[in-house]
């Protein structure tokens, strides 16, 4: 049965087939961002055990102790719930899945001046679906260049295989893994404007700068999803959610995968 996209154009399908991402504009208008924006700012001046744990006192240095991410808000906040599910986004997932999406994760990113990237690596990895694969939503809250730490990816590594990774430079990323890019191919950044999503493969080679900026935050909201056929997700992703926001359990992927136990599989991506 032939599918009929219903949201993007074949255009913007093809490009997303063969360089593994694509850049959809505008989809989150002004007022949203702001709704975004102000819940994660209250958040960031809070404690949650478990989900996002910053260093609140006047001493920290590292801007990552004090603005660390925020892993899974959609189980305690419900405004980051209701963005994890948000119209536009899954109609996107939708023609680029040829079927309903299911959300498994969400998070938030305040990368604050100064504060480390994020070395090269492939979602699915961690997300560990199948069959299928995932397929990131990366929200620009605030504009993001190369100056402020802006995405960077590897086109048309979508299809290379998921590979154990290799340790990563603490100086300059705050995640401990790298995947070194095929011979010939090598990361572009992605200058996105707020409001914008960059939707891209689970296989995707991808990473970002250091914010060398002194004055900007690059914030962003981030949700992975799966196709609606998956049977296999990583524990950490369970439950998934449909949109109309009932919950899916999928089946347990085990530990494994490419290295054996050399790396955790479940590491929170």
């Amino acid at each position: 049965m032939v599918y009929t996209l219903k949201f993007l154009s074949e255009e913007q399908k093809k490009q997303f087939e063969n360089e593994g991402y694509l850049i959809v504009k505008g989809l989150f208008k002004a007022e949203q961002l702001k709704e975004i924006e102000e819940t994660f700012e209250a958040i960031s001046h809070t404690t949650v055990p478990g989900f996002f744990e910053p260093d609140l006192s006047e001493s920290v240095t590292d801007p990552l102790k004090r603005y660390p991410r925020v892993m899974h808000p959609h189980r305690f906040n419900e405004i980051a719930k209701k963005y994890m599910l948000h119209q536009p986004v899954l109609r996107v997932l939708e023609d680029l899945y040829e079927e309903q999406a299911l959300a498994a994760q969400s998070m938030y990113y305040y990368k604050p001046p100064g504060a480390r990237g994020q070395a090269l690596h492939q979602d699915n990895f961690y997300l560990k679906v199948e069959p299928g694969n995932c397929i990131a939503a990366w929200t620009a809250v605030d504009a993001a260049d190369e100056e402020n730490g802006s995405l960077l990816v590897v086109p048309k590594t979508q299809e290379y295989e998921i590979v154990c990774p290799e340790y990563s430079d603490a100086k300059e990323s705050f995640t401990t893994h790298y995947v070194k890019p095929p011979k010939d191919q090598k990361a572009m950044p992605v200058v996105m404007d707020a409001g914008d999503v960059l939707f891209f493969n689970g296989n995707l080679i991808h990473g970002s700068y250091r914010n060398k900026t002194k004055d900007r935050f690059r914030r962003s909201f981030i949700c992975h999803y799966a196709n609606e056929s998956a049977t296999h997700i990583s524990e950490y992703y369970r439950p998934l959610y449909r949109a109309d926001g009932s919950e899916v359990e999928l089946v347990t992927n085990p530990d494994g995968g490419p290295c054996g136990v050399e790396f955790e599989p479940f590491y929170p991506h």
